[in-house]
Order: structure tokens, then C-alpha cells, then sequence
């Protein structure tokens, strides 16, 4: 997600989030679920992160309820 500068730009101004807050927060739980509720949100940045993970769209996006709140 953060490998194109204007989606990892618009990310960070959505959440609020510092480069370094992110780092330090990814095993979090609330981060996860920010970054997978900001994939879901806009469709390109869903396929776009699901073809450099190699995994479907659609589990990328169910990914967000396997976590929980």
C-alpha cells in the first residue's frame, strides 16, 4: 500500500498516522483494520494491494472480519 507515494500520502492524511506510528503500530490489531478498511474503501487501492500481495480481492476485503473490530 504505501509502495505508491499518493496512496501511502492519502493514508497517512486519513488516519492521522506518522510514517513512524505506523511502523510502530502494525502488530496492532486498530492499525490493521485501518489499513484494511482504507483498502476497502477505494477499489483500485483494494486491487492494487491484492495483486502485489497475490491473493484474491476478495479475501483481502474478508480479511477485515476474520479481524474483528
Amino acid at each position: 500500500m504505501l509502495g505508491d507515494s499518493d496512496r501511502a500520502a492519502r493514508f497517512l492524511a486519513l488516519t492521522g498516522l506518522t510514517p513512524e506510528d505506523l511502523r510502530a503500530s502494525l502488530d496492532s490489531p486498530a492499525t490493521l483494520g485501518a489499513v484494511l478498511d482504507f483498502l476497502r474503501a477505494h477499489e483500485p487501492d483494494l486491487l492494487a494491494a491484492s495483486e502485489a500481495l497475490g491473493v484474491e480481492p476478495a479475501v483481502l476485503a474478508g480479511a477485515r472480519e476474520r479481524l474483528g473490530a
